[in-house]
C-alpha cells in the first residue's frame, strides 16, 4: 500500500480501540504454551502493537509498514520501518516465534511467497510461525468489506499454503474469534472471563477467524 493507502486503512477500517489490549491478553493467554520458551518474537504487521506489547520475551520486535509505529509500541521494541516481504533489519535464524495477524489476505501471491521466505529466513530451525487470519468460508459474506484484501484464505487453502512453504502443521484451529472487534460488542462482550470463555470453547458462534500454528523446519 502507498502512504495513502495506509492513512485510509487505519482511518476506516483498522481504528484504534482501547477494548482491543483487553481481548489481546487473552490471545496470549491462550498463546502461553507455544510462546512461553521464546525468547525472541518478532510481530509480523504490528499495527497498533496490541500482541507484542502484551508478551514476555527477552527480546521483542516489532515489523509494519506505518509511519506511526513508534507511537504504540511501548519502550525496549526493536521497531522495523518496512514492508513484510523485507525483513532484512533481522539476522538470520534469530528468532523463536513469527506471529502475525490478519496480514496475509492483504499480500498478493508473489508476496506471500516472498513474505514467508523471510519469516523461515529469519527463524530458528524448528521454530514457530503462528498465524491469526479471517476465514473465508465462515466470513465469506464480510471478507471483501475490507477494501484492502487481496487473497482469499479458508483454513483448507491455508493449511495447503503453509504446507507447501515447507512448514509444518502443529496445531490449528478453523474458529477461533469472531472476524472484527467492530463486529465483536454484539457477539463477545470485552470482559476478559467471557473472552477467555469463548477462546477455549468448542462452541464458537459467529467465529470468522483461525488461528494456525506451524513450524519450520
Amino acid at each position: 500500500m502507498t502512504d495513502a493507502h495506509i492513512d485510509t486503512y487505519y482511518k476506516s477500517r483498522f481504528v484504534f480501540n482501547k477494548d482491543r489490549d483487553i481481548v489481546w491478553k487473552e490471545i496470549i493467554r491462550f498463546l502461553k504454551p507455544f510462546l512461553k520458551d521464546a525468547h525472541t518474537i518478532l510481530d509480523l504487521g504490528a499495527g497498533y502493537c496490541d500482541f507484542i506489547n502484551n508478551i514476555t520475551a527477552q527480546k521483542k520486535i516489532a515489523v509494519d509498514m506505518s509511519p506511526e509505529l513508534s507511537r504504540y509500541a511501548h519502550e525496549g521494541i526493536q521497531l522495523v520501518n518496512s514492508l513484510a516481504t523485507d525483513l532484512s533489519a533481522v539476522s538470520d535464524a534469530s528468532v523463536d516465534v513469527v506471529f502475525s495477524s490478519n496480514l496475509l489476505e492483504h499480500l498478493t501471491d508473489d508476496e506471500l511467497v516472498t513474505c514467508l521466505s523471510e519469516v523461515k529466513r529469519v527463524l530458528k530451525k524448528g521454530s514457530l510461525f503462528i498465524t491469526m487470519q479471517p476465514n473465508y468460508r465462515l466470513a465469506y459474506k464480510t471478507y471483501f468489506d475490507d477494501f484492502t484484501h487481496k487473497k482469499v484464505f479458508s483454513d483448507e487453502s491455508l493449511k495447503g499454503f503453509l504446507v507447501a512453504q515447507d512448514l509444518t502443521i502443529v496445531k490449528y484451529w478453523k474458529k477461533f474469534l469472531p472476524f472484527s472487534l467492530k463486529s465483536r460488542p454484539s457477539v463477545v462482550p470485552v470482559h476478559p472471563l467471557l473472552i477467555r470463555a469463548y477462546l477455549h470453547s468448542p462452541y464458537k458462534p459467529f467465529a470468522g477467524q483461525m488461528l494456525f500454528v506451524t513450524r519450520s523446519m
